[in-house]
C-alpha cells in the first residue's frame, strides 16, 4: 500500500473527513499567500522503563490532529487542534487568514515529488509483545548484575513512535510519509568501596523492533554501558585549562551538531543572528574540513523520505574543505533569501510550525589513523563522550560535558577523567582542526535535537579529531 493510501485511510476513511471539501478548505485558506499546507498527523508512541528490578513505568499514547500554515513575506499564521473534524480545520482557516490580509502574494510552486523510500512503513509497536518488551528489560538487568558484582543499579528502556503524516497544499498536491522509531537504552550504576559512577549507552534508528530483542544486540548495549561505567570507577580529577583536544569519532559528533550546526540553519542566517552570518565563499574552517547534513541515509534515526512541508530530504554540503558553501533550508527561509529548500524543514508534531532543522549532520572523514592522531599529543584531553550542552547561536560560544574522557600523556591514552567540560566558540574551534582520521563514524541512533521548545530526532557522526587548543574545565585542584 503506497503511503498515500495508508494516511486516506488514516484521515479520510477513519476519521470521516471528506477529502475534496478539505481540499477545497485548503484552497480558500491559503488564497494570497506566499506559502503554506496542511498537515495531518497520527501518531502511536510506547515507552517501557526498568529500574532497580521492576518495571517502573509503561506508556502507551495515540496522538491525532492537524497544523495549518498560511506565509505572507516573513510572517506565517499557524492554528492546529486535536480535532480532526471539517469544523476545527474550517475555524484554523479563518485563524490564519488573518496573516495575508492585504497581501497579495503567488502561492509558491509545489516541492518535487520522490520515489525514494528510506525505512518501512511497519508499525514497530505491535511486532513484539508487551510481555516479551518487559522480559527483555528484566533479561537486561540479570545480565549486567550477572557479569559484574560491582554492578549496583541497573536502568533499561525500550520505547518507540509510529507517524504517519499527510500534507495538502492549495493546488490539491498531496504528499505523506509513514514513519517508524525505535530506541534501546541502558544506564548502569557501579560501585566500590564509598565511590559510585555511571555509564550509559543506546542505540536505535528507523527500523524493525525485532532487531532490538537479538541477543548479540541488546548484549552489546548493556557491555557498552557497563564499559563506561567501569571506566569511570578508575577515573581521576579533570585538569583545567587550555590544551589541545582529540574528539574520538561517532557520538562526539554532536559538539559539531550543537556549536556549528544550528549556525548554519536558514533562519539565523536570514535574521544575521548566526555567527556565520554572511560568511558563504568564505573560509570558516581549517583545510580538510567538510560537513554534511544528510537525511536520505537509510534506516537512520535522524532521515525521512520527505521533510514535514513535503520536500524530499537530500544530502546537502555546508562546509567543503573549509569553506563554507551552504545553509540548511526550509521553504519560507530559502525564498526570503534566494535559495533553494534542502529538505530541513521539520516539527516535532502538528501542534508546532516547521522550520530550518538538522536530520544526520556529520564530518566526512580524513586521511589519519586514529591512533597516529592520539600519538601526536604529549598532553591533552581525549573525549570520548558527552552529555549535555549549551550553545549561543549568535557568539558560537558553547559548554559541554564529558561523560567519558581520558588524559592524553605522552602520545598514549591515560587514566579516565572525570568532571571535564569542553568549553569554546564553534566557528573558531572548526579552524583549530588540524588532524582528520579516517574512522568517520556516525552515532548508534539517539540523539533528539531542540530548538526553540521543539525537539526531533537527529543523527551525528564524524571521525577521530584534533583541535590544537581547547578550554578544559576540570576537578583537579
Amino acid at each position: 500500500m503506497s503511503h498515500l493510501a495508508t494516511t486516506d485511510s488514516l484521515f479520510f476513511d477513519r476519521a470521516g473527513l471528506d477529502r475534496g471539501r478539505v481540499e477545497g478548505q485548503v484552497e480558500a485558506a491559503l488564497q494570497g499567500a506566499d506559502d503554506g499546507e496542511l498537515f495531518l498527523e497520527y501518531c502511536q508512541s510506547e515507552s517501557l522503563g526498568y529500574d532497580d528490578g521492576r518495571l517502573k513505568s509503561a506508556s502507551f499514547d495515540t496522538s491525532q490532529g492537524f497544523g495549518l500554515r498560511a506565509v505572507a513575506g516573513e510572517a506565517a499564521g499557524y492554528a492546529h487542534a486535536s480535532d480532526l473534524s471539517e469544523a476545527a480545520i474550517r475555524r484554523a482557516a479563518e485563524t490564519v487568514k488573518a496573516v495575508r490580509a492585504g497581501h497579495a502574494g503567488t502561492m509558491a510552486a509545489a516541492p518535487h515529488g520522490t520515489n525514494q523510500q528510506l525505512y518501512s512503513d511497519l508499525n514497530p509497536l505491535g511486532e513484539v509483545p508487551f510481555e516479551q518488551k518487559v522480559g527483555l528489560l528484566g533479561e537486561i538487568d540479570s545480565y549486567l548484575r550477572g557479569k559484574e558484582p560491582r554492578v549496583k543499579q541497573v536502568s533499561a528502556s525500550v520505547s518507540g513512535s509510529w507517524q504517519a503524516i499527510q500534507i495538502l497544499r492549495a493546488g490539491g498536491e498531496r504528499f505523506a510519509d509513514v514513519r517508524p522509531l525505535v530506541r534501546l537504552n541502558v544506564a548502569v550504576v557501579v560501585a566500590q568501596g564509598e565511590r559510585m559512577e555511571t555509564g550509559s549507552y543506546g542505540a536505535g534508528g528507523r527500523r524493525s523492533v525485532t532487531g532490538l530483542i537479538e541477543p548479540g544486540f541488546w548484549q552489546s548495549i548493556a557491555d557498552e554501558a557497563l564499559r563506561q561505567g567501569l571506566a569511570n570507577l578508575e577515573s581521576v580529577d579533570a585538569p583545567a585549562g587550555e590544551m589541545k583536544v582529540v574528539l574520538g569519532s561517532g557520538w562526539p559528533g554532536i559538539l559539531l551538531h550543537e556549536a556549528v550546526g544550528h549556525g548554519l540553519e536558514g533562519d539565523f542566517n536570514r535574521k544575521q543572528t548566526s555567527a556565520f552570518a554572511g560568511l558563504l565563499g568564505e573560509r570558516v574552517a581549517s583545510p580538510g574540513v567538510t560537513v554534511i547534513d544528510d537525511g536520505t541515509l537509510a534506516d537512520r534515526r535522524g532521515s525521512l523520505t520527505i521533510d514535514d512541508e513535503g520536500t524530499a530530504t537530500q544530502s546537502t554540503t555546508l562546509i567543503e574543505d573549509g569553506i563554507l558553501v551552504g545553509y540548511m533550508q526550509d521553504r519560507q527561509n530559502a525564498h526570503l533569501m534566494g535559495m533553494t529548500p534542502t529538505g530541513n524543514g521539520r516539527r516535532q508534531s502538528y501542534a508546532h510550525i516547521p522550520m530550518p532543522r538538522m536530520t544526520n549532520t556529520y564530518m566526512l572523514a580524513g586521511e589519519r589513523d586514529p591512533e597516529e592522531i592520539l600519538a601526536s599529543v604529549d598532553k591533552g584531553l581525549f573525549a570520548v563522550s558527552f552529555g549535555g550542552g549549551q550553545v549561543d547561536i549568535t557568539s558560537g560560544k558553547f559548554v559541554f560535558t564529558c561523560t567519558e574522557a581520558y588524559l592524553v600523556e605522552n602520545g598514549k591514552k591515560g587514566p579516565a577523567v572525570k568532571g571535564a567540560t569542553l568549553i569554546g566558540n564553534g566557528p573558531d574551534v572548526l579552524t583549530k582542526v588540524s588532524m582528520i582520521g579516517n574512522d568517520m563514524a556516525l552515532d548508534s541512533g539517539i540523539g533528539t535535537c531542540g530548538k526553540e521548545g521543539q525537539g526531533v530526532p537527529v543523527g551525528v557522526g564524524q571521525p577521530t579529531l584534533l583541535i590544537d587548543g581547547l578550554t578544559v574545565g576540570g576537578t583537579a585542584a
